[in-house]
């Protein structure tokens, strides 16, 4: 009987060795929002949720041209400034959380970005991971490592972290990961989860996480061949097409149905139709 395989153990130097290969994999790995200040990168991360950075990317120039500041932008009226972030989706959320962001740091921090996680989280649309990419990107201040969708997926796979939590799957990783690798951490997950470690399809065949890889259907997607069962794994096989039963013609459901009494009146039942009463 073949020795049975073990999962790799999670130790701060296999989370270096992951680390490492990603740094080969994808040198290019940035940051894909566009800003030009810590006011413009929080706003843009606060309009990235449930969005793509491409679409908020197309969104911002708009926004900053016509709100280039805080003062300018806790200034803005609501109707305009939905109307520029509409295609980000939850527009008129966003542009709740965007504008009391601004009147925040005007009123309590002189229009400028603070910078640390405890003058920043308590700001409204600002929490720990909005927070994390601001200081790690704007000011290259480590408090934290930003845990998205893609950091959940990636590590859980990888054996890294376990749960779907952010903030325990944050604790997890700042265990394993030395501080001053924090912010490049994020930035490397992320890609890798964009480019291949695909929620639907990820592509286990030309991973080069491979051999360091822990997920147990890693094999199957490798072989171009997803597992039927979808608790093997987070990632869902592409949705199978399923014929529709054809619903009878009209005709074929009346003709299925029973007859009526000719009385046209049901009598009682078990006794056969009723019968019609004197007539006056």
């Amino acid at each position: 009987m073949p020795p049975r395989k073990t999962k790799p153990r999670v130790t701060p130097e296999r989370a270096a060795r992951v680390l490492d290969v990603l740094e080969e994999a994808h040198p290019e790995a940035r940051c894909a929002l566009a800003y030009r200040s810590a006011f413009e990168l929080a706003v843009a991360t606060i309009l990235s949720a449930q969005c793509t950075d491409e679409r908020v990317n197309k969104v911002t120039p708009h926004l900053f041209e016509r709100y280039p500041d805080a003062g300018t932008l806790a200034r803005a009226p609501l109707a305009e400034v939905e109307e520029i972030i509409r295609s980000t989706g939850f527009f008129r959320a966003k542009a709740r959380s965007i504008t009391g962001f601004a009147r925040g740091l005007v009123e309590r921090h002189g229009g400028e970005v603070p910078r640390s996680m405890a003058a920043l989280v308590p700001l409204p649309g600002i929490g720990r991971k909005t927070a994390n990419v601001v200081l790690g990107h704007a000011f290259d201040v480590a408090e934290g490592i930003a845990v998205d969708t893609h950091v959940l997926r990636v590590t859980n796979r990888l054996g890294l972290a376990i749960g779907e939590d952010p903030l325990d799957v944050e604790k997890q990783l700042m265990a394993l990961v030395p501080r001053e690798r924090w912010t490049r951490t994020t930035d490397l997950v992320i890609f890798h989860g964009r480019k291949v470690c695909d929620a639907r399809r990820p592509a286990c065949g030309v991973c080069p996480l491979f051999a360091e890889c822990a997920w147990p259907s890693r094999q199957a997607w490798a072989s171009d061949e997803p597992p039927r069962d979808r608790r093997a794994g987070r990632a869902a096989k592409p949705a199978a097409t399923t014929r529709r039963r054809s619903r009878p013609a009209p005709t074929a459901r009346l003709a299925s149905r029973p007859p009526l009494p000719r009385s046209g009146r049901p009598g009682p039942r078990g006794r056969g139709p009723g019968r019609r009463g004197p007539a006056k």
